[in-house]
């Protein structure tokens, strides 16, 4: 039984990367990478965040230390591999999720997951750069068409949905190519349709950069929530959360956000 425990925290040690372990944290807060990108970005917010939360950043297969699995296929076989991995964070805290462009799919299709098999939701969802999983302004690889190297290099670059300096430099490009080819292959293969009433009860926060022009119609994320939709412009593009004046507004909107929430429990 020890020997199984301990496989299992070294599985979900893969699986969610946490760099500054906070243990007198009142809320968790998980985060979920864009397309091609790994778990550090984010689980570097730990260091920045105020001191009411711990962050975790989840690490996809076949990047970083689980470079050698194989890439993943189905965001739903994704999201239960992520429920797996966060039960035993989510039982002890109240947590929330914040998912930037694909990430924001990732952490939908696990809260959908976490709610129906385990009764748990999230107090608060964040998405960042991305339409509402039903909406018809979702970003699509056209229908028919091979998702190719050259196909996923045009649709990263017409929609900006990609940091351009990463396009221009060829040998970066090319080593992060097979992510993307997953990545893109995944989501292309999701498909949620328009829901017939809200499939969770948590408030629910849209964050879109200024000029980033591809994404549109986040409001109808409002469409998968019965709690209250908020929604935030920040200046900049796709990527207007690399900004250190931006990602300062977003930690402190996320942490008022959760102690807000605690303080109306009262």
């Amino acid at each position: 039984m020890e020997e199984r425990d301990k496989a299992g925290k070294a599985r979900n040690g893969k699986v969610v990367n946490c760099l500054y372990q906070n243990p007198n944290a009142i809320f968790r807060l998980i985060c979920f990478p864009w397309a091609g990108s790994g778990s550090i970005h984010f689980a570097k917010w730990g260091q920045k965040i105020h001191a009411s939360l711990e962050v975790h950043s989840i690490r996809l297969a076949g990047r970083e230390s689980r470079f050698e699995e194989p890439f993943a296929s189905d965001i739903y076989d994704v999201a239960d591999e992520i429920a797996c991995a966060l039960l035993p964070l989510l039982k002890d805290k109240p947590f929330a999720f914040f998912g930037h462009s694909m990430g924001s799919y990732i952490a939908f299709t696990t809260a959908l997951h976490l709610k129906e098999k385990h009764k748990l939701e999230p107090m608060h969802f964040f998405v960042s750069s991305t339409p509402a999983p039903h909406s018809k302004f979702r970003p699509r690889i056209p229908e028919g068409k091979e998702i190719t190297e050259e196909a996923v290099s045009h649709f990263l670059l017409s929609t900006e949905t990609t940091i351009k300096n990463f396009i221009d430099n060829e040998e970066l490009f090319q080593q992060h190519v097979p992510i993307l080819l997953a990545d893109f292959r995944m989501i292309s293969n999701f498909i949620f349709d328009t829901p017939f009433e809200a499939v969770l009860s948590c408030d629910l926060s849209c964050f879109i950069g200024s000029e980033d022009t591809a994404v549109k119609d986040l409001e109808a994320w409002k469409d998968v929530t019965t709690g209250s939709f908020y929604m935030h412009r920040l200046p900049g593009d796709h990527f207007y959360l690399t900004e250190p004046s931006n990602e300062t507004f977003i930690m402190n909107y996320i942490t008022k956000c959760l102690e807000l929430s605690t303080l109306s429990c009262y």
